[in-house]
């Protein structure tokens, strides 16, 4: 059966076909009347527009695609979700693409999507950065979990959350602890990092790296074996995944978390309050983060594309959202020096 066109519309309605183009790509165009009758004939017909035909006329796809470096973590569910209520919000459809970890995978799936959507939001990339200002240059974009001056972000405030850790650290007698690294390509890791390190000191703590590792539970295994070399009393991990593979392995390995090791983790996933013990870690509003990020997409679409330079100050399209440690059991006093775990 041959599916109805524009012009069956237009003659079921009683308009020129030009009206049900507008009826469909620019509504305020059309009167309220000739417009419900226009969208009353075309659903008696089973019309349905098509959806490139009507972006050549208003320059929209309202689409857009959200880019997520491992859509298995579930730190981005909450992203997700919210990103795609506000999507829906503003009458949009949101599109989530995989990168798998992949700087490949990631461009190759933008290159593919840029000629349907109308525009990126780029979560926890692992691109390069002056690819995404190559990006950004012909594209609308906007950062999650990393910042890159001049691109719009969203991320969370790294500095001040890991001073939370440091303090609690501190106040329940640690002398130090082990920082196990995530991804190299990830800009939010190598901020904890940096953070953590930077402020140590200040708080009276030794601060010891090593890694990277691949942040999931089967790869805590390795990360504790590594931790443990260390001596330190504590470890905090690159994210909840890391730090709940670690409890595993060193519950295997006859230790006890708390009373022999702190473990500490980053995102305060879900699981973060299922696992045995709960595991302490530093979360922040990652559901608002997502709505955030698209009504940023959504005010650059009103703009053409392109880097917007700031002068030297700091973009008020970089946004950063607060942060809070949230304690549960797997945190807890440093044992007491001379003990051995």
């Amino acid at each position: 059966m041959q599916q109805p066109t524009i012009y069956d519309v237009a003659r079921r309605a009683g308009v020129a076909p030009s009206t049900v183009s507008r009826a469909f790509g620019k509504p305020e165009r059309v009167g309220r009347a000739t417009r419900e009758r226009v969208l009353a004939a075309a659903d008696e017909l089973g019309y349905v527009p098509n959806p490139h035909a009507r972006a050549l006329q208003t320059g929209r796809h309202k689409t857009i695609a959200m880019v997520i470096s491992d859509i298995a973590n579930p730190h981005f569910f909450e992203l997700i979700r919210g990103a795609e209520q506000r999507a829906k919000a503003a009458e949009n459809t949101l599109v989530i693409v995989n990168a798998e970890e992949s700087p490949t995978i990631e461009r190759d799936q933008i290159r593919a999507l840029t000629r349907s959507v109308d525009g990126f939001i780029l979560a926890a990339s692992r691109l390069p950065s002056q690819d995404l200002r190559n990006l950004a240059a012909k594209h609308h974009v906007v950062l999650v979990d990393r910042e890159l001056d001049p691109l719009p972000s969203v991320a969370m405030d790294t500095a001040s959350g890991c001073r939370q850790i440091l303090e609690h650290l501190a106040s329940m007698g640690h002398g130090g602890f082990t920082y196990c690294a995530g991804p190299p390509g990830s800009w939010m890791g190598a901020a904890r990092w940096a953070a953590l390190s930077g402020a140590a000191e200040e708080y009276g703590l030794r601060a010891h790296r090593i890694g990277p590792y691949t942040p999931t539970v089967v790869n805590g295994g390795a990360a504790a074996d590594s931790a443990l070399r260390t001596e330190a009393t504590a470890i905090v991990a690159h994210n909840d995944l890391l730090a709940i593979g670690i409890m595993r392995r060193l519950t295997a390995r006859g230790l006890r978390v708390p009373e022999d090791v702190s473990v500490i983790g980053f995102d305060d996933i879900f699981a973060a309050d299922l696992t045995t013990p709960t595991l302490t870690t530093l979360g922040g509003p990652d559901a608002h983060a997502g709505r955030l990020a698209v009504e940023l997409l959504l005010e650059l679409l009103k703009s053409s594309p392109g880097l917007k330079e700031t002068d030297g100050e700091e973009s008020p399209h970089r946004l950063r959202l607060p942060t809070h440690l949230v304690l549960r059991d797997s945190s807890g006093a440093a044992r007491p020096t001379g003990e051995t775990a």
